[in-house]
């Protein structure tokens, strides 16, 4: 059974085994809270909607009991306009009317939720293989054994493997250990990778009824949550681009939101590899979700030439030269579109061309997974 709801939102009924009345209701309050872009009021109001509904909550945990339980576990906070939220005589808050947010600790939960749905085969497949293929003086074990070089580190050598060498080469009862003796666990360099998402917040990735800014800021969220803890040396840096683009911080993603903007790909793109030229790490990537047409520039002037009618080849163009710009930089594009227009298709066929980068034309199912698998790939890339 499901429910359909305003901005294109879609929920179904789901049953998770041995769950508090917190959980069954926090689960779902993660949803709400990035559905509605960090809103509290919002999302407790859906929250009311679909206890209406489904019978979430009982006579002995209410939704007001689950509000008290964010508050003492540091989810939300509640702020006060005047006053600061100072005891006034009777030792009830005052001096202003108080309005709820949610806490850093919560923009945290929302990313890690995000990592899980989107990537949680990573807790199956344990720690990956993200390797260049370059053996030698390196930063990850890769498990392989072989003899003491010169100019080894001394916390690589396998004192385990190393005596057992020592006892066969020298006997228990003249026990000596020399260099010849000596094991090395191999290790291989890990490819530092520089990557830029830009994210389309154009009007179109909310018309025609389906929410389409939700699920590329998942993905934005399970990203940054991905590599601020599993590769804390490779850097991200996320761009939103409408009428113009500009950057944004991880703090930011769950409160973004799509504005009444045309699609200026082009500042974004720009903006991208003014990015990553600043970045000294040797592999750099740009990651583009999108669902529209170009269909607007930024001129000297500081206005904007628009054309949201088909395709403007003076606008198309400029993207196919941004495009060409990046490959000479070394630097590929990949495309994840979600839209299905044939004359759209073609158009990113050309733009991956000019550029030698990939492009992937998906629905919102399935974008996070490609995103991971493509961003696992190209780490790999060898160190120049």
């Amino acid at each position: 059974m499901a429910m359909n709801m305003r901005k294109g939102f879609r929920f179904s009924t789901y049953e998770a085994p041995e769950q508090t009345p917190f959980e069954k209701l926090f689960e779902i309050f993660q949803e709400l809270i990035t559905h509605t872009s960090g809103d509290f009021d919002e999302a407790i109001d859906w929250l009311h909607e679909l206890d209406k509904e489904y019978e979430l909550t009982t006579d002995e945990y209410t939704i007001d009991d689950f509000i008290e339980d964010l508050k003492a576990k540091g989810y939300i906070k509640e702020e006060f306009e005047d006053g600061g939220g100072d005891m006034g005589e009777d030792g009830e808050e005052g001096g202003g009317k108080g309005s709820i947010s949610i806490t850093a600790k919560m923009e945290r939960i929302i990313r890690q939720h995000a990592l899980d749905q989107i990537f949680g085969k990573l807790k199956r497949s344990g720690t990956g293989n993200h390797k260049t293929g370059k053996s030698g003086q390196g930063d990850e074990h890769t498990g392989d054994m072989r003899e003491y070089r010169y100019g080894d580190g001394l916390e690589n050598i396998s004192m385990t493997e190393s005596l057992k060498n020592a006892q066969i080469n020298h006997g228990i009862g003249n026990f000596m250990l020399s260099e010849d003796d000596l094991v090395v666990e191999d290790t291989q360099h890990k490819a530092q990778m520089s990557t830029v998402l830009m994210i389309d917040i154009s009007h179109s990735m909310i018309l025609y009824g389906e929410d389409r800014i939700t699920p590329a800021k998942k993905v934005a969220m399970a990203l940054a949550e991905l590599i601020t803890t599993r590769y804390p040396k490779d850097t991200l840096d996320i761009l939103v681009f409408g009428n113009d683009a500009w950057p944004i911080s991880i703090k930011e993603l769950p409160y973004l939101k799509v504005g009444p903007y045309h699609t200026n790909t082009v500042a974004g793109l720009q903006l991208a590899m003014d990015m990553l030229r600043r970045k000294r790490n040797t592999n750099k990537q740009i990651f583009m979700i999108t669902d529209g047409k170009p269909s607007c520039l930024r001129l000297p002037d500081g206005t904007y030439y628009k054309n949201s009618v088909g395709l403007d080849d003076h606008i198309v163009e400029k993207c196919y030269n941004m495009a060409r710009q990046a490959r000479k930089l070394h630097i590929p594009i990949t495309t994840f579109m979600i839209a299905q227009d044939p004359y759209l298709m073609q158009f990113i066929r050309h733009f991956t061309e000019a550029n030698k980068g990939k492009a992937f034309f998906t629905g919102l199912k399935g974008l996070g997974e490609m995103i991971f698998e493509d961003y696992e790939s190209n780490r790999r890339k060898k160190l120049k």
